[in-house]
């Protein structure tokens, strides 16, 4: 319950449900108490997905709070676990996860999240295939704005891999956003394959997977008001996850 919703909600769901006088703030201990232990995957996975979030740290002085980065890795149809500024927690819990031998990788632009990819095959002979999710490639190029017909060609370009027919196409614009563009896909090109092809294939091209455990890591750490102690980070997006993961309270005492 404190799992899915704020300690005040739970306290209140804990009444109604079984009849407990629990408060929010014997809750929080009791959460703070019990070392949840990083989720482990129990088959190979092929396709792995990170994605950045964010999480209001409280702030010593009365204050709106401060903005931190969290990572959230997720092995596709397997489990996620997210990790706050630990990339050394993170590298640990990625060597013990089952990882089939050809792993698609799949990610916007950010440079954070390819270096999170290295670290998961760093010590596995594991061929990497890092690919660039669709639709992050596609909202990037509809903010290049202008001619739609363009837009349209460069959208069948990269469609099907052909990087240097969509950089071209922006040759002759002067404007910041298509520069910016033609950068953007200049920086990524060994990761714009032919998404057809990968289509036909069943490889996936997009990760709308782990966007989607963003949000509902979102939905328990983001709540209105919420201000979080820096060392009690790390335990709520445990939480958090394990029960995304459907991870059974039993297994902490088996």
């Amino acid at each position: 319950m404190c799992a899915k919703s704020s300690y005040q909600q739970a306290e209140e769901d804990l009444k109604t449900l079984m009849g407990i006088n629990v408060g929010h703030s014997t809750l929080h201990r009791l959460v703070q108490r019990v070392e949840l232990p990083p989720a482990q995957a129990t088959n190979k996975t092929a396709t792995v997905s990170v994605e950045g979030g964010k999480i209001c740290l409280r702030s010593e002085e009365t204050g709106p709070g401060e903005w931190r980065d969290y990572k959230l890795v997720n092995l596709h149809d397997e489990v996620c676990e997210a990790f706050f500024q630990d990339p050394d927690a993170l590298e640990q819990w990625s060597e013990k996860q089952p990882l089939d031998w050809i792993l698609t990788c799949l990610g916007d632009g950010h440079p954070g999240i390819w270096n999170v990819f290295e670290s998961l095959v760093r010590k596995r002979p594991i061929l990497k295939r890092e690919v660039l999710d669709w639709f992050h490639l596609m909202e990037n190029l509809y903010k290049v704005g202008g001619s739609g017909q363009r837009l349209a060609r460069v959208e069948n370009f990269l469609w099907h891999g052909w990087v240097d027919r969509a950089i071209a196409e922006f040759d002759a614009l002067k404007n910041k956003r298509a520069r910016n563009f033609q950068n953007y896909l200049s920086l990524h090109r060994h990761r714009i394959p032919c998404y057809h092809q990968y289509r036909q294939l069943g490889i996936p091209i997009g990760s709308g997977s782990v966007e989607s455990k963003i949000k509902q890591v979102a939905a328990r750490v983001k709540l209105s008001g919420a201000r979080w102690k820096r060392d009690n980070v790390q335990k709520i997006l445990r939480l958090r996850c394990a029960y995304l993961n459907n991870y059974s309270i039993l297994n902490i005492y088996a």
